[in-house]
């Protein structure tokens, strides 16, 4: 008997895209699955169909998008026009869009069971620090999720504080799948001299990423710095470089593999992440790179973002900063203590199984199990 079919359609490079990557490993033991995104084909699949590099999917017609032609400027988008007659119709069981944008294009599919869509951000205001953006693309986003997402069978998101929002402001009922990583059987590592603390991620200039480096180099604590950055910005980077150039205190890596990431994490004492809030999104964020800290059994220092400083205070991960300056930050470290980040790290210990993707990931498996099993209703 033939498993029920599966699309996992991401307008991203699903092999380095951490959170598509658990649904596909998620689903693909159990359905016969096919990805459609950038890049190539992750393990497991029976299909991928391939968005070719050279075609931008955020790329649309400003004069559509200024007439407020929202339909024309979807269906006319490269990535959209280029999938649209190569995606079969009526194929698939359940398509599991990934991000507002897919969400159109899954539902056009007609699969038999219905389209649940995971939402990675809250949409309507992603870029809203962009007068730009908020002028010219917001409103054709609001479009998207406001027409599209309510068709969905069901709806997944990153945090609460966006699952609110979104039923706030559209009446969208979304469950919560936070970015957490796989569970890591293993201990805490004996904390150092000096404490060593890390950070990766990407690197562009609204991450202020300055505020870590600064506070480091101000402090009077005895810490190091180690930072693996994605080259997401090649000017901001050189200019992280020209920062920290001669300093025996912070030093730049290249970035690993996402799947040694927590390996290599795992060597240091303290993960940090002082965010300032300088959108929605980044207010409410609960980022991949969090729940990699707890895995490598890492203290854990951020700044008072909510969902962020919730899962810190539960379970004695870590500090909150007062603010989100490198004044909050260096307040923090100057009290450090080995001791203290001992503590800390047995938090990560302690909660590190019921911060995995191993408890997290379940939501999206009871979507679409629910949908293969009984349908959409929409």
């Amino acid at each position: 008997m033939s498993r029920p079919r599966v699309l996992v359609v991401s307008f991203s490079d699903i092999s380095q895209d951490a959170r598509v990557l658990r649904q596909v490993r998620l689903l693909a033991p159990r359905y016969e699955v096919t990805t459609c995104g950038y890049g190539p084909a992750p393990d497991g699949v029976a299909d991928h169909v391939r968005i070719p590099d050279d075609l931008i999917y955020w790329h649309k017609d400003r004069r559509l998008l200024l007439e407020r032609r929202y339909a024309a400027a979807y269906r006319t988008s490269p990535v959209v026009a280029y999938l649209w007659d190569r995606l079969p119709r009526s194929y698939f069981d359940v398509v599991l869009a990934d991000d507002v944008d897919t969400v159109p294009l899954a539902l056009s599919l007609h699969p038999r069971r219905g389209v649940h869509a995971d939402l990675h951000e809250y949409a309507p205001r992603q870029n809203e620090e962009s007068w730009r953006w908020r002028t010219f693309v917001a409103p054709y986003v609001r479009w998207l999720v406001g027409r599209f997402v309510p068709l969905a069978a069901s709806v997944t998101t990153v945090g609460q504080g966006l699952a609110d929002e979104y039923r706030r402001e559209f009446g969208i009922e979304a469950g919560v799948v936070a970015n957490a990583c796989a569970y890591r059987d293993a201990a805490p590592t004996p904390v150092g001299r000096p404490i060593r603390l890390v950070h990766s991620g990407l690197a562009r200039p609204n991450r202020s990423l300055e505020v870590m480096v600064d506070a480091v180099e101000a402090t009077s604590a005895d810490v190091t710095l180690d930072l693996y950055l994605m080259p997401n910005d090649p000017p901001y980077l050189a200019e992280l470089r020209a920062r920290t150039a001669g300093s025996d205190r912070v030093t730049l890596h290249d970035p690993v593999p996402h799947d040694d990431l927590v390996e290599t994490i795992a060597r240091y004492d303290v993960g940090v992440f002082v965010l300032p809030p300088l959108n929605f999104n980044y207010r409410w964020a609960l980022p991949n790179k969090f729940f990699d800290f707890v895995q490598g059994r890492l203290g854990i220092i951020v700044g008072p973002s909510p969902e962020m400083a919730h899962l810190v205070r539960e379970h004695a991960l870590g500090a909150v900063t007062g603010g989100f300056t490198t004044g909050d930050l260096v307040a923090v470290l100057d009290a450090l203590t080995p001791e203290e980040v001992a503590r800390w790290k047995a938090g990560s210990h302690a909660a590190a199984r019921r911060l995995s993707s191993d408890t997290q990931v379940q939501g999206w498996l009871r979507a679409v199990e629910a949908l293969v099993e009984g349908g959409s209703s929409r």
